[in-house]
Formats: C-alpha cells, structure tokens, sequence
C-alpha cells in the first residue's frame, strides 16, 4: 500500500487516547461474561464434582499402588508416583473448595493428558489400544469442556466480592 508521505504524530502527553470501536469478538466475549451467574453458597456444578472424583481417584490409586509394590517396566516406581498423588490430591480439595487455581491446574494437568494420549492414539498399533486411547481422550475432553464455564463463574464470585462458595 503506497504511503502518503505523512508520518504519524504522536499522541500528546497526558492526552487521552481515542476509544477503539469495539470488535464483534469483544462484545460476543463481554455478553459471555454477563450471562455468567456466581457459584451460589455450596453449589458445585456437575464438571467440578466430576473433576474432583477424577482427581481424588487418581491420588488415592497412584498411592495405594505405590504402597502396594507395583511395579512399572520391572520396577519398583521412585518417589515421583507419591510427589503426583500429593499433587492431584490438593487439586481435589482445592477444586472441592471451588478455589481457581486448582481448577487451572487441574485444566492443565488435563491438556498434558489429551495431549499425550492424541499421540499414544497416533501410534496405536492394536484396536484396543486405539480404544484405550479414545476411552481416556473423550472423557478428557468433556471433562475439559466443563471445566471452563466453572473457572468462569469462580472468577464472577470472585470479582463480585462474594463469599467463596
């Protein structure tokens, strides 16, 4: 595009700078957040309670494995299996006590996991492997989906200066 030969002023200092039109995205984004309703007192919507079982399973069988001698490739797992139990263990209580950052966490936890298992999936060598793959992404996934709209309504509670359900 052919320049007119004009270079940009500047804005001056202390002036305050034209507002930007608003683009559909930001008012799609603004009316999202407007329809979002704060956690009511105790309320714990069905992708968090899902979250926090899956989380608490997860502790509670890493740990009792561990403890129970298993076993991975011949042997006996380090201290890492009891480090990822004490992990997802405080996600569930952090998610049971609907505070955010656990449930980010959680979402990221979650992303490692589809992200690992698309590969495992891209590498199936037998249909049942290619059915344990589809069997941990799915629920991941939904998992993931539901999660978003909770992290959306703890942060409402949180910015309404609510008290923490």
């Amino acid at each position: 595009m052919p320049s007119s030969g004009r270079k940009p002023r500047p804005a001056a200092q202390g002036a305050p700078s034209e507002p930007r039109e608003r683009t559909r995205s930001q008012i799609r984004d603004d009316a999202a957040r407007a329809a979002l309703e704060p956690l009511g007192d105790g309320e714990r919507p069905i992708g968090l309670l899902a979250a926090v079982a899956v989380a608490g399973a997860l502790a509670l069988a890493n740990a009792i494995a561990y403890f129970a001698g298993a076993k991975i490739g011949g042997k006996h797992p380090g201290a890492s299996v009891l480090a990822f139990s004490v992990l997802t263990g405080t996600l569930a209580v952090g998610m049971a006590l609907a505070r955010y950052w656990a449930v980010i966490l959680f979402q990221a936890l979650l992303t490692l996991i589809i992200l690992l298992f698309s590969l495992f999936l891209v590498e199936a060598e037998s249909l049942g492997g290619a059915a344990l793959c589809v069997g941990v992404l799915v629920p991941s996934g939904w998992l993931f989906w539901k999660l978003i709209r909770v992290m959306g309504r703890i942060q409402v509670t949180r910015r309404q200066g609510l008290p923490r359900a």
